[in-house]
Formats: structure tokens, C-alpha cells, sequence
């Protein structure tokens, strides 16, 4: 509470309007503003990323590897309804649920571009669609070159994707030294990619499409 003076000279009180990260207790002061300051910074989420890498390896590589890959086959259940049940592993969840965001986040992001940003001429757009397909192809048919014929011929489209994510992480690791008119071109390229590689696993790699699921999709 904080006092004011009114008009008789008195003094009276007034509400704290400070929000509770904005005051002055222990967790907002020593973990909370901190953590805030941190994530706004631009290259947090390329630190993150890597961080998160690097321990990652370390710890598939250490004796609790089996533990830890034992966790993320842990299933959870997020609805249900009746007999029906909407149940997947924790890897899946992280895989494809999370990462559906992350593409939702990054997918608007491209839209500003083509609507209001560097994206808006046809002619600019079209060259990182057209880098992410050579991007497709060419890792796809050198892969067919050397392998073709064998049994592993039909992986020709694993090397067909890219990681979006450690694009994107590395970008915001560099920060405002990597120009705007790029960050826009690999983002693009990045997505088409992913696009592209994930139709292809759809057609080729899967038992058959669920034209109901990708309908309300």
C-alpha cells in the first residue's frame, strides 16, 4: 500500500497496483524478473535450444540413457470421453504436439511477411520455395544415387527434411546480426521444406491418410 495526500491534508491509502512480478518479494525479485529479463533478450531461445542439446546428448550417452528414452515412452492420457480416449507417449506429445504449435507460431510469422512484409511480391516468395524444393530434391536423388538398388533405397526421403527448430535457434542465437530480409528467406525455405519432407513421409511412408483427421486439420 502506498499513502496519498487529499485535500484536507490528510493522508490516506492507496492500493498497490504493482503486479506480482513487478514487487518486491523474494521470488519475483531473485527468479522471476530475471527469468523475464533473460527471455526477452533475443538469443535466449537460440541458448536454450543449444543448452538443451548438449545435455540431451550427455545424458543419452550416460548409464541413465535407457531411464530417460524408458520416460519418454511413458504414455498420457489428455481427454477422455466415454470409450474414447485421446492417449499418446510423453516423445509424441513433445513430437507432434508441441511442435504443432511451434509451426503455428513460425507459420504466422510468414504470414505477416506475405501480407504486410518482404514476402508481398510473388517473385520473392517464390525463390525460397523454390531453394526448399532443390533442397528436397537433390539430397533425395544422391541419396537414390548411392543406395539404389539396395535395401535401403527406400529411405530416399529422410534426407529430404530439414530441422526448422535449430534454424530458428540459431537465428535468434546470432540476434540482430543476422538482417531481417534473411531471417524471412530461411524461415520460408525452412517451412516449405518441412512441408514438402512431411507430405512425402504421408504419402510414401505411411499405411493411408486419414482424410477425416486432415480435413478438420
Amino acid at each position: 500500500m502506498t499513502e496519498a495526500a487529499d485535500d484536507g491534508g490528510s493522508r490516506r491509502a492507496r492500493p498497490d497496483r504493482r503486479t506480482w512480478i513487478q514487487s518486491d518479494r523474494r521470488i519475483p525479485r531473485r527468479i522471476a524478473r530475471p527469468l523475464r529479463e533473460f527471455l526477452d533478450i533475443e538469443a535466449a531461445g537460440g541458448v536454450v535450444l543449444l543448452a538443451a542439446t548438449v545435455a540431451s546428448l550427455i545424458l543419452a550417452n550416460s548409464p541413465a540413457g535407457d531411464s530417460i528414452a524408458s520416460f519418454w515412452e511413458e504414455e498420457l492420457t489428455v481427454l477422455e470421453f466415454g470409450d474414447f480416449q485421446l492417449t499418446e507417449t510423453l516423445g509424441h506429445w513433445v513430437n507432434d504436439g508441441l511442435m504443432a504449435i511451434f509451426f503455428f507460431v513460425v507459420g504466422l510469422e510468414i504470414k505477416r511477411e506475405l501480407v504486410t512484409g518482404d514476402l508481398r511480391d510473388p517473385r520473392r516468395a517464390a525463390l525460397p520455395a523454390i531453394a526448399a524444393v532443390g533442397g528436397m530434391v537433390l539430397p533425395a536423388a544422391l541419396f537414390l544415387v548411392f543406395n539404389l538398388g539396395g535395401n535401403g533405397s527406400r529411405g530416399w526421403g529422410i534426407p529430404m527434411a530439414t530441422d526448422i527448430a535449430f534454424a530458428v535457434g540459431v537465428m535468434a542465437l546470432l540476434g540482430d546480426r543476422v538482417p531481417s530480409p534473411l531471417k524471412v528467406f530461411l524461415l520460408t525455405l525452412a517451412i516449405v521444406d518441412d512441408i514438402g519432407a512431411i507430405a512425402v513421409i504421408a504419402i510414401f511412408y505411411s499405411e493411408g491418410l486419414s482424410f477425416g483427421w486432415l480435413t478438420i486439420a
